[in-house]
């Protein structure tokens, strides 16, 4: 892609990011993008469909699905797919037809795919015509929400697939049905407001909508949620957005990307809490037990697969989200992250007229910027990464030891000595890859490229760091702070009974 975008017209519009920025570069190129985003749905059937294949090879119906690693094959089972009383598998053809399903439209998108990112025009204009209709401005705020409400109908129709899987087209899996649970038609689905929304305030139980106990319930559930995605899709296609959202909200691609990471780091903690403590939409039959991440055999479930991944993405997808965000209001407020400074001052232009919006009245994303280790003035470059390394050194620990613990390393002391050993580990790449970019930066690059003409004002990248000198130490000082900070989480983790016993 780097070589296909290389000679473009818009090279004005790509940033000047490497290969491992990805589909950013692509950012304001959408013919590229759309190339991009249809070669990853081919992957996604791609992979759903030759996963399911892997399963099924080794697949075993003496013993129970969620003690083989399973990933898919406990999905179509609750489907109702191949499966009779019990739980037990009885023809697994269905499993193979899902997949070649799967398997020959990924080839068509993968065409598809191939053809925008290297033959199909760079931007796809705006224009009346049937291909014109594909094309945007992400400053577009009508076009913006017309996309956001065909997306809304989409995911409401499927919604609605799975309440016509479970009326019409053979039912689903009921657990708690007679005899161990089988396959069922959903004739009833509960329809009642105060019965569905009532999950959503806990009256039906602390769990809130985990809490769910009957099939009826999740069906009638996936009918309001169609419902009130196909009406929220309509809504936003015919409307424009409202004044206080034309003056809060930020229209860059950029912010586009944090809203959606937001929603998926949301999505993806409810999910794994629901896969962890429900019962109904994932039988333990097919997951194995509940509120468990092992079986009593020390393997690891299906649901502790399902669970842990969903929250580490879930995190991950968070701290994206923040990152994004952050990046989205800065540069709406005038800061460039290249140079490291403002371009414009925060501020209304008196002469431009722009009226004050969230962003450039206020400089609370500034500020915070600002007061960051890597922007805070008056401070050496060994501090600052003394400082730095020390914040990812304590945080990294946590979550390597937590992860040990879970898996087969029941011993929280050696649990934790691996968090440490892990979190060090991550450190010494990251300082190696510190000492690279400035080792090739710097030397190459800090003689021939002039300083951009920007305004001094809030935040700034001290000239201390752009010599190679500076970001030596800089980085000597991130890898000392970030071995010392994982060091101290050990110890604080290693200790935690002996402080409870001083606090009481």
């Amino acid at each position: 892609m780097t070589a296909v975008i290389a000679d473009s017209p818009y090279k004005q519009q790509i940033p000047d990011v490497g290969w491992w920025a990805g589909n950013a570069r692509l950012t304001n190129l959408s013919g590229k993008l759309l190339g991009a985003h249809v070669a990853h749905a081919a992957l996604i059937l791609l992979w759903a469909g030759g996963m399911t294949l892997f399963e099924l090879s080794r697949f075993n119906p003496n013993v129970p699905m969620y003690e083989q690693g399973l990933i898919i094959l406990p999905h179509l089972a609750i489907l109702g797919f191949g499966v009779g009383a019990g739980g037990q598998v009885i023809s697994t053809y269905p499993y193979f037809v899902i997949s070649v399903l799967h398997l020959i439209p990924s080839v068509i998108l993968a065409a598809g795919g191939i053809y925008h990112s290297l033959l199909g025009p760079e931007v796809l204009e705006d224009n009346p015509t049937l291909a014109g209709f594909f094309g945007y401005d992400w400053k577009d705020k009508d076009k913006m929400t017309t996309i956001l409400g065909i997306h809304l109908i989409i995911l409401g129709l499927g919604a609605w697939l799975l309440v016509a899987k479970a009326m019409f087209w053979g039912g689903l899996f009921d657990p708690w049905a007679t005899g161990g649970g089988d396959v069922r038609v959903i004739n009833h689905p509960t329809l009642s407001p105060f019965r569905i929304f009532g999950y959503l305030f806990g009256v039906w139980g602390s769990q809130g909508m985990a809490a769910v106990d009957n099939l009826e319930d999740v069906v009638g559930g996936h009918i309001w949620v169609g419902l009130m995605l196909i009406g929220g899709g309509i809504f936003h296609i015919l409307t424009k957005p409202f004044a206080w959202a034309r003056q809060v909200l930020i229209y860059s691609g950029e912010a586009y990307l944090s809203y959606s990471l937001g929603a998926l780091a949301y999505m993806g903690f409810f999910a794994a809490y629901f896969a962890s403590v429900n019962n109904t939409v994932y039988p333990e039959v097919f997951y194995g037990p509940v509120t468990a991440i092992e079986t009593s055999t020390g393997i690891v479930s299906a649901r502790g697969w399902l669970v842990t991944f969903h929250f580490i993405l879930a995190v991950i997808f968070l701290l994206g989200h923040i990152w994004h965000a952050l990046r989205a209001r800065a540069i709406e407020a005038g800061f460039d992250f290249k140079n490291g400074d403002m371009v414009q001052p925060p501020r209304v232009n008196r002469q431009t007229g722009h009226p004050a919006t969230a962003v450039n009245s206020s400089d609370l994303t500034l500020r915070f910027l600002k007061y960051l280790p890597i922007y805070r003035p008056g401070i050496s470059p060994l501090s600052r990464g003394l400082e730095i390394g020390m914040a990812h050194g304590y945080w990294l620990v946590g979550p390597f030891a937590t992860l040990a613990s879970l898996g087969s390393l029941h011993n929280s002391n050696v649990g934790n000595l691996v968090g440490l050993l892990a979190a060090g580990s991550l450190i010494v790449i990251l300082t190696i890859g510190f000492s690279i970019y400035g080792s090739t930066s710097f030397e190459r690059h800090l003689e021939t490229v002039p300083q951009s003409a920007t305004v001094a004002t809030v935040p700034n990248v001290p000239q201390t760091l752009n010599s190679t000198e500076g970001w030596s130490e800089f980085t000597e000082g991130f890898l000392i702070g970030g071995i010392g900070g994982a060091i101290f989480a050990y110890l604080l983790l290693t200790n935690v009974a002996v402080f409870g016993a001083m606090v009481q």
